[in-house]
């Protein structure tokens, strides 16, 4: 014997939530883009590329840093 379960009616403003919900995903998608894209810090402009002058100071002026 087949259960027969009643569904809720088609609701004719259902396709209007998708359309909503996927333009929401598409706006979100597209700030977080120019976001990251547009983000003037640069972490590789900061790091530190060597010896400063103190450590040149200490170790003398001619010697080699060790990796």
């Amino acid at each position: 014997m087949a259960l027969v379960t009643p569904t809720a009616p088609p609701n004719p403003d259902s396709h209007l939530d998708d359309d909503v919900r996927l333009i929401d995903e598409i706006r979100d998608f597209w700030r977080q883009f120019f976001v990251a894209a547009f983000n003037p810090y640069r972490p590789e402009r900061h790091y530190m590329r060597g010896p400063g002058p103190a450590w040149r100071a200490k170790h003398g002026g001619n010697a080699e840093p060790h990796d």
